[in-house]
């Protein structure tokens, strides 16, 4: 049995609370926990709801670690070992029915912690993460005995980073996306305020978890935490009221909705101006390129747009990441996906020409999405034309980008759009003539084989798309 690694890599988005620190050792994610973080743990896995949660997959697989994974000398009473998520988002990149879902999930699990005695330290949405399109609660930590008189502790924060969101776009219509990612801890009462005066208080969930939690944060700013326990004891607040609140939030989230009114990008398959013989040629080209060598464990489908070659690629991959930057083409992805039960794909909502950057605490508290991909195989089907034409973005750009999304010796399977093509012509039309003199296909083919091997290459029938099979680094 080869030695296990000792060198720690400590998470650098496990530092809120000290009582426990996710840190990594080779593949494996643990969980140091302090010795009343330890006592807790225990409690934990002798209750009766925590392995109901993790029978029913709704929170991570957690075991006590092996001795034979923990190094020697870390300063923790106990280390836990977490199954590990096969790829990591933020909630700024999910759409409003996912964010929801992930919302419904947190109230499901704290309603079940408090009827046995139990709570959550926080509420942030950025606590769970994805199987798919099943969510899955990750900070084990949070789990804490409940205290009889005392609020949630995670209110306020489920409200910045989830509530508040959904109410924003259910409510006005609002993309929350730029919202969240503008901020790491999400979207403040006071932020928001401002867009629901009038008759906009009288919509559901603004008065009671808007106006009223704002006022009376504003009320107690000069009240330490236990001056406004000590007051809610008194004034009679009980376990039994605080699971009638959370269940009043979970009938709240259910009446929230926002069904994605029509795009561009929606209906971009039937418009986009593929034959028959076009697609069959592309889905086989895809699958072959998928199945050339090792099964991939990472997939990343960039411009995934209704999902159809995700889907495709599902079959051959560990897992899918389907990227599109349009929120409401990737909320009716989500739902499909939901509908069809699928567990290896991931729909996220993200531009490709602005992708996620590293935000929070030193800009690595939430990494990037470059540096989250490290992907075994990435398509890129009918985006480079976007990104060089449409946003202005150099071919050698390009190239780099994709080279670098992927695992050394991973494979870009991409698509290139002739000048002369219908979509390629309608967005040079809007630019300036031979702006765009070094879009051609022999000057992508050349950047491509100086970053990678390309070892396919198939022109579609109608002559003016190519599609390439490369290997990065190789």
């Amino acid at each position: 049995m080869p030695p296990v690694p000792t060198r720690v890599r400590t998470e650098p988005a496990s530092f809120r609370d000290p009582a426990n620190r996710v840190f990594h050792v080779g593949d494996e994610v643990l969980r140091g926990l302090d010795a009343q973080a330890a006592e807790h743990w225990r409690a934990l896995t002798a209750s009766a709801f925590f392995p109901a949660l993790l029978a029913a997959g709704k929170v991570c697989a957690t075991e006590d670690a092996p001795p034979a994974l923990v190094p020697a000398g870390l300063p923790w009473a106990a280390v836990l070992r977490h199954e590990r998520i096969p790829f990591v988002s933020h909630p700024y990149e999910w759409s409003f029915a996912m964010l929801r879902d992930a919302a419904l999930l947190h109230t499901e699990i704290l309603g079940a912690a408090l009827a046995d005695g139990f709570t959550t330290k926080d509420g942030s949405a950025y606590n769970l993460q994805w199987h798919g399109v099943q969510p899955v609660f990750i900070d084990v930590g949070s789990f804490e005995p409940e205290r009889d008189g005392e609020p949630w502790a995670g209110y306020r924060q489920f409200c910045q980073t989830a509530l508040y969101p959904l109410l924003l776009t259910a409510h006005l219509g609002v993309h929350f996306q730029p919202w969240l990612r503008a901020q790491v801890d999400g979207i403040e009462a006071e932020q928001l305020r401002p867009l629901f005066g009038g008759t906009r208080r009288l919509r559901p969930g603004v008065l009671t978890h808007l106006h009223l939690h704002g006022a009376m944060q504003h009320r107690n700013a000069a009240a330490s935490t236990t001056d406004v326990r000590a007051q809610l004891r008194a004034a009679g607040f009980s376990r039994e009221l605080l699971l009638s609140t959370v269940r009043g939030i979970e009938k709240l989230l259910h009446r929230l909705d926002r069904r994605p009114t029509g795009s561009h990008w929606a209906d971009y398959q039937r418009t986009c101006g593929y034959s028959a013989q076009d697609r069959t040629a592309k889905e086989q080209f895809v699958a072959a390129a998928l199945t050339a060598g090792t099964r991939p464990r990472l997939v990343l489908d960039l411009g995934a747009n209704d999902g159809r070659y995700s889907r495709l690629a599902a079959a051959y991959a560990d897992y899918v990441v389907a990227v599109e930057q349009d929120p409401a083409v990737v909320d009716d992805l989500y739902r499909a996906l939901r509908a069809e039960g699928q567990q290896r794909v991931l729909p996220l909502v993200l531009d490709l020409a602005d992708p996620s950057p590293g935000g929070g605490w030193r800009g690595v508290e939430r990494a990037g999405f470059a540096e989250r991909a490290d992907a075994d195989a990435v398509l890129a089907l009918a985006v480079v034309h976007h990104l060089a034409i449409g946003r202005n973005v150099p071919l050698p750009e390009i190239v780099d980008w994709l080279a670098g999304l992927t695992a050394r010796g991973g494979a870009v399977v991409v698509e290139f759009v002739h000048p002369e093509d219908p979509m390629a012509r309608r967005l040079l039309a809007n630019k300036p003539e031979g702006f765009f003199s070094d879009y051609r296909r022999d000057a992508f083919e050349a950047l491509l084989a100086a970053r990678g091997r390309i070892t396919e290459r198939l022109e579609l029938p109608s002559g003016t798309r190519t599609l390439y099979r490369a290997v990065m680094g190789g």
